[in-house]
């Protein structure tokens, strides 16, 4: 059975997926529920996800997959979804920009920066606004409760300078990058990690680049 919330945000992306290809943006789901974060929309596409409501496709960008809708639901509806089938409805831009993935970076402990230009992402315009941006498949679980998991692939607005409260790419001492949440305290840097398993990381200024800046989130469920 599912929440309020849940159905809401099924319906919201069922009646968005009926106009056109492109499903809603998470910032247009989070305003349509009225919720503060946008991690408060991965968990629920998490729970969607989970009792089979909605797919989500593999290495594709924003691409859903409605499976069913809430019980009742098709017989007032009159999108041409029919009791028997399910709504196979894809949501996937029609043109997609390429941004280059590099490897890998920690939601944990720093790991060696690795530049690995070594693919590519597809992504809708949409999801990137301006400036340049890249890509880095999240390796640990330091960021949990800010919605990210390991193995999901971030986005990242290429910034050196950040600001409180921003999730940022941080490169420590010339030599380890980490994806933390920023904070300047005392005169010193401190990189936050979202997960009560990990304690906060307190550098000296001239210790800590920011190479970006969270932008968008990309998960690929099995």
């Amino acid at each position: 059975m599912l929440t309020q919330k849940q159905r809401d945000l099924l319906l919201f992306i069922n009646e968005r997926m009926q106009q056109g290809a492109i499903a809603p943006s998470f910032d247009e789901m989070r305003e349509a529920l009225g919720l503060k974060s946008k991690s408060g929309i991965h968990r629920l596409i998490t729970a969607l996800v989970e009792r089979g409501y909605l797919e989500r496709l593999p290495h594709r960008a924003r691409a859903l997959e409605i499976k069913r809708l809430p019980e009742g639901y098709e017989e007032k509806s009159t999108s041409g979804i029919n009791d028997t089938a399910p709504a196979s409805l894809v949501a996937m831009a029609q043109q997609t920009t390429s941004i280059p993935l590099y490897g890998r970076i920690a939601a944990g402990s720093p790991i060696e920066a690795i530049r690995d230009e070594n693919g590519v992402v597809d992504l809708p315009p949409m999801m990137l606004g301006h400036g340049e941006h890249y890509a880095l498949e999240v390796d640990g679980d330091s960021m949990i409760k800010a919605g990210i998991n390991d193995g999901d692939t971030v986005i990242i607005k290429k910034a050196s300078q950040a600001n409180d409260g921003d999730i940022v790419v941080a490169l420590v001492d010339g030599e380890e990058v980490t994806l933390k949440r920023l904070k300047r305290e005392n005169g010193k840097i401190v990189l936050l990690p979202e997960n009560d398993d990990y304690s906060a990381q307190h550098y000296m200024p001239d210790q800590v680049q920011i190479q970006g800046i969270l932008s968008s989130l990309m998960r690929t469920y099995h």
